[in-house]
């Protein structure tokens, strides 16, 4: 293939990435298009299926090596700090809950799945504590 071809393809699949909501996998296919082209365009690799095996090892090689840390410093660390900070918040119990029991509880306006994990009934309209989320379900005991 022609160098220029070679920096044709890059470009595109750098606008493709853009394009899709995707885990960064066209960027480094190409890149490693981008880099066979300079090279080709030096004269400094061989025929096409050269270049071929160029191309593909260059992908390869940079999306397993690049893409997981490339991901982590890109995506935020705060991840889940907003259903954490629901421990110790203050819910109002919806339905009596005798212990172990599951009912519903308000908590910041929203109805929530909850678990009486304290060794007291919950009653109707009866403040209780977070002690842990798990997923949709809040895990709570009566406020002493």
């Amino acid at each position: 293939m022609l160098w220029w071809i070679w920096i044709l393809l890059g470009f595109l699949l750098l606008l493709a990435e853009l394009l899709t909501p995707g885990g960064l996998y066209l960027l480094f296919f190409g890149v490693a298009a981008i880099v066979v082209g300079l090279l080709g365009g030096l004269n400094l690799i061989g025929p096409p299926w050269m270049q071929w095996l160029m191309f593909s090892i260059l992908s390869v090689l940079a999306l397993s090596l690049f893409r997981r840390p490339l991901l982590k410093r890109l995506r935020p660390a705060t991840l889940g700090v907003e259903v954490d900070s629901l421990v110790g918040q203050t819910a109002i119990v919806l339905d009596d809950m005798p212990a172990d029991a599951v009912g519903r509880a308000e908590l910041r306006g929203s109805a929530w799945s909850a678990r009486n994990v304290g060794r007291n009934s919950l009653t109707r309209g009866q403040r209780c504590t977070v002690e842990r989320v798990d997923g949709l379900m809040l895990h709570v005991k009566a406020q002493n």
